[in-house]
């Protein structure tokens, strides 16, 4: 079975992602299907967003924090110590220890990676806050935006970097996947961009994140996991999950 996963592969040898190679005689590929591109501070301040202007940022992803603050220090901004953050998990939480001194009361996330325990994390502190949401300028109209609109919340969702389709035509033209694993709702882009013929067959698609799932379907591909959830709160989770009901691969190449 040949599993490919939209994201770079693991630095070190003894990842755990390697025991589930061995364990389940899988073939495991990484392989990043966007790169992305910095938007300049000067490119930035034609937005006409004043960060000092907003109380609390939103973050989904260690990119957006990269960015983030890569744009502060270009405009020489120095941000509040009484800033908070929501963060779509744990993970991409603790991620700001990188740029910031990490405090419990002022760093939020949801309790199971998904949208709706981050809208429960924000819905709290709605009322006194003024909202950030960099995001990508590909990426600007999610269910995030959507709920931030619909709960009458101060925000601004300035772009701070943009997605570009890498070139993944080798991939395909070289295997056939059992499962591919989606990142972003740029990814599922990509695919398309290299592969304008795809189709899924009996290949099983997964998806990270409820935007991810959005654009997978909208681009008529049928999902059959999606993460996190209570169940699958990781990558590796999901993909024991799925190799433990799946005996044998989906078709086998000679």
């Amino acid at each position: 079975m040949k599993i490919l996963i939209t994201q770079p592969k693991p630095a070190s040898e003894k990842s755990p992602f390697f025991d589930l190679e061995k364990k389940y005689h899988v073939k495991l590929f990484f392989r990043p299907f966007i790169e992305l591109e910095a938007i300049s501070a000067r490119e930035f301040r034609r937005q006409k967003i004043d960060i000092a202007q907003y109380s609390a940022v939103i973050f989904t992803s260690k990119n957006a924090i990269d960015h983030f603050f890569r744009t502060c220090d270009e405009l020489k901004h120095s941000i509040s110590q009484e800033t908070k953050y929501f963060c779509i998990t744990e993970a991409v939480a603790l991620y700001l220890q990188k740029f910031i001194l990490y405090r419990k009361r002022k760093v939020f996330y949801g309790a199971d990676g998904t949208n709706k325990s981050l809208f429960d994390v924000i819905n709290k502190h709605k009322e006194n806050e003024k909202f950030i949401y960099p995001c990508s300028e590909n990426q600007q109209d999610n269910d995030i935006v959507n709920w931030l609109k619909a709960h009458n919340c101060e925000f601004a969702t300035p772009y701070m970097y943009r997605s570009i389709s890498s070139d993944v035509k080798d991939l395909f033209a070289e295997h056939k996947f059992d499962l591919i694993y989606f990142m972003t709702p740029s990814g599922v882009k990509s695919l398309f961009d290299n592969v304008p013929n795809y189709k899924q067959g009996k290949a099983a698609i997964c998806a990270w994140g409820t935007n991810t799932e959005k654009a997978a379907k909208d681009a008529g591909l049928k999902v059959k996991i999606t993460t996190p959830s209570p169940e699958a709160p990781s990558i590796l989770a999901a993909l024991n999950i799925f190799l433990q009901k799946e005996g044998k691969p989906i078709e086998q190449e000679s």
